[in-house]
């Protein structure tokens, strides 16, 4: 038994090392699943039986070895709307004032579905356009969060909002087992590198307050794990038209917010193992997994990349870790509870800020001046979003819009042209550069039909035609040049560009040559006519 387990999930090694590397996340993921819960406003089980079920069923057919998934923050916060307003809906329909978490499971649900079907549409592919500083914006953004999570810890109740600070010989505790925490994290993997620190300051940290009787905050403090096996819901508000309107919108920015996260998560994890997951069967496992929780009760989740890098540095790179964590996080509900519900709540604050430590790209402090100044700005605009809307998807697709138009910006100005006038009177234009709708504009100030001759010639050797707006610029240069009784040759263009322009009747005279290039542009549109292209 014990053999084919090892021969499917690596050797005996590894084995070992994912699973008490998924021990380790185990623990750490539940005071994140109880408190990303109570922030949606529904039970702490709800938020465990999701870190269970989404961990479990991403580690097995998801794209990513090594990758934790369970219920997250940026998720928990989009919650937080639906559930208030699934109360709502439910008392004005009669069902009761407690409906909203079945509104949650089911949009849940209809995230998983349309997380499937980005992935039979292989959409995650689109995540390697996600530029570099884009990548540095959102780790050390999420670095932050992460810390910022932290400080309900610091509370006398940290599930209870404007609970008050911890001060004293309180405060100087929590402070103390939180430095020993990070103290052997820090220098265990110096003298061996056998067993996770991480575990390893849990359990110390564990023993000394329980071995010292040191009053402290403990998980039983922020909610009791107890429960038992997830079972199927049973759905009380009406599954038709009206239910499906409502939990749409909700649902699809679930769905984006979840695969962003998911999909850059996996980005950084294969950086730092120097290895390629795959963003399509990651998109169709986070699906599966969402659905299947939804089913079972549970309030969805993603990608979770503070407790994948715990996994990473635990030792956990097969899928064994993953699906270790989610069956330890199930035996801790059903069998272990008074147990876990023991260990402080300065340990793992102390894990999490190991987290935040290794998180971060301290780099970016160094090359903030060096880099172009819109990559630097890109870099903290995306840092600064994530801190302060929560909002990995926003912050991530802002970050790829500015990305984008400073490309353009910086393209636009990379189109140049140089011309000679050959011994037959004709001009010949050298044009060189993209011609794409940000160079047009220059492109088309550099010609002046009334003072060139009657034959001008365009050639393309060093530019290329990237959009419809370079087709379009190019057909209504050659109206002006007849509309001024004179000729326009263009030569050394793309055959696809040839074809195009002539279906659409251009008043370019194109000249066909054996050196002329063979790229394509993608889904152009001329007037009167239409072609597309891959």
């Amino acid at each position: 038994m014990f053999q084919i387990i090892f021969r499917k999930f690596g050797n005996r090694i590894q084995a070992k090392d994912d699973l008490l590397s998924g021990l380790t996340v185990a623990l750490a993921l539940v005071p994140e699943a109880v408190a990303f819960a109570i922030i949606a406003g529904v039970s702490p089980l709800i938020g465990l039986y999701a870190a269970f079920m989404v961990c479990l069923l991403t580690a097995v057919l998801g794209g990513r070895p090594g990758m934790i998934s369970g219920a997250t923050g940026a998720l928990a916060v989009i919650m937080v709307s639906l559930v208030l307003l699934g109360n709502e809906r439910g008392e004005a329909l009669g069902l009761g004032s407690e409906m909203g978490t079945q509104y949650l499971f089911a949009a849940v649900i209809l995230m998983g579905v349309i997380q499937i079907g980005c992935g039979v549409l292989k959409l995650g592919r689109f995540v390697r356009l996600i530029p570099q500083p884009v990548m540095f914006g959102f780790v050390n953004g999420l670095a932050i969060v992460i810390f910022e999570a932290q400080f309900p810890m610091f509370t006398e109740s940290p599930t209870t909002p404007g609970s008050a600070w911890l001060v004293g010989n309180d405060l100087q505790l929590m402070i103390g087992l939180i430095a020993l925490t990070m103290a052997i994290i820090f220098l265990l993997p110096k003298i061996t590198t056998q067993f996770p620190s991480s575990l390893a300051a849990i359990g110390t940290v564990s023993l000394v307050v329980i071995g010292l009787d040191l009053d402290t905050l403990v998980v039983r403090d922020m909610a009791s794990i107890g429960g038992e096996l997830p079972s199927l819901v049973s759905f009380s508000i009406p599954l038709n038209w009206d239910t499906l309107v409502f939990i749409a919108p909700f649902s699809f920015i679930l769905a984006a917010v979840g695969l962003i996260e998911s999909l850059m998560t996996l980005t950084l994890i294969d950086e730092l193992t120097e290895t390629r997951g795959n963003s399509t069967r990651e998109c169709l496992g986070q699906g599966v997994a969402n659905v299947a929780t939804g089913f079972f009760g549970g309030m969805g989740g993603c990608a979770m990349i503070g407790q994948s890098i715990i996994n990473i540095r635990s030792g956990g790179r097969g899928r064994l870790s993953g699906i270790s964590a989610g069956l330890f996080l199930l035996a801790f509900i059903l069998f272990a509870s008074s147990l876990i519900e023991k260990i402080p709540l300065a340990a793992l604050t102390g894990v999490m800020f190991m987290v935040v430590i290794g998180t971060f790209e301290w780099s970016s402090f160094r090359i903030l001046r060096k880099i172009p100044k819109t990559d630097a700005f890109v870099l903290i605009l995306v840092s600064g979003i994530t801190v302060v809307t929560h909002n990995l998807a926003l912050a991530v697709i802002s970050g790829v819009i500015v990305s984008a138009l400073g490309f353009a910006w910086k393209s636009a100005h990379h189109i140049h042209r140089e011309s000679e006038t050959l011994k037959d009177g004709a001009k010949v234009y050298h044009l060189s550069g993209p011609l794409f709708f940000g160079s047009v504009t220059d492109f088309n100030l550099g010609f002046n039909p009334a003072d060139d001759p009657d034959c001008v010639v365009i050639d393309m050797k060093d530019s290329r035609v990237w959009d419809h707006s370079g087709l379009e610029a190019l057909h209504k240069l050659g109206e002006r040049y007849l509309n001024a009784g004179k000729k326009l040759k263009v030569q050394h263009i793309s055959r696809n560009c040839q074809e195009l322009l002539r279906k659409a009747g251009s008043m370019v005279d194109i000249a066909v040559l054996p050196d002329d290039p063979n790229y394509q542009v993608a889904q152009i549109k001329l007037p009167e006519e239409s072609a597309d292209a891959s």
